[in-house]
């Protein structure tokens, strides 16, 4: 069952859809995030960093002949996410039996 609440840290609309970008793979590579969210590399990690810090998203660097960075939601994450859309289908639910 999920609860729904608002999630003041994922409801910034770049940290929505990293999120919601996460929620669809294991893991995506930090560029590929970047692309689709059309946005810098400097504006990707400062959200990423405030995911990390909540431990919703985890980042992990792989060395080689070419590093790369990797991102995954984790388990807090994606139970977070779940929680957050829940509350918004529950805000838009509210909004529309009042029309």
């Amino acid at each position: 069952m999920i609860d729904p609440a608002f999630d003041e840290v994922i409801h910034a609309p770049n940290r929505l859809r990293i999120c919601t970008t996460l929620a669809t793979v294991d893991a995506m590579e930090f560029s590929v995030v970047r692309d689709a969210l059309m946005v810098s590399d400097s504006v990707l990690s400062k959200h990423v960093k405030v995911l990390q810090t909540a431990s919703y998203v985890s980042v992990t660097k792989v060395r080689g002949s070419h590093p790369r960075t990797w991102l995954a939601l984790t388990p807090e994450g994606r139970q977070a996410l779940a929680g957050h859309i829940a509350e918004l289908r529950h805000i838009v639910e509210m909004a529309q039996a009042d029309q």
